[in-house]
């Protein structure tokens, strides 16, 4: 991917297709300014799809991450579901 084109809101709108075009043909994203803040990124599809893999992916390990870390900590003091239920009923007795 090459470095960003970096274009206002303005600039944008008047020259859409060679945005896109840029991002498709160039893989050159093109950074959005409005009263010169960064506000969006217009990239080619295909990149597009490959970060939302490559944060679905991060997202997953995370989780399992979490998971497994749970499952750990759980199986240390964890108590069945039957032994749950006693400790309710004799709580409530």
């Amino acid at each position: 991917m090459s470095e960003p084109v970096v274009a206002s809101m303005a600039e944008v709108r008047s020259h859409l297709a060679d945005v896109i075009d840029r991002a498709r043909r160039d893989d050159t994203p093109t950074v959005i300014t409005r009263r010169g803040k960064e506000e969006a990124v217009v990239v080619d599809i295909d990149e597009y799809r490959r970060l939302q893999r490559l944060a679905e992916q991060s997202e997953d390990a995370w989780l399992n991450q979490l998971a497994d870390q749970a499952e750990v900590e759980g199986a240390e003091g964890a108590v069945s579901l039957e032994e749950m239920a006693d400790l309710l009923r004799t709580h409530h007795s």
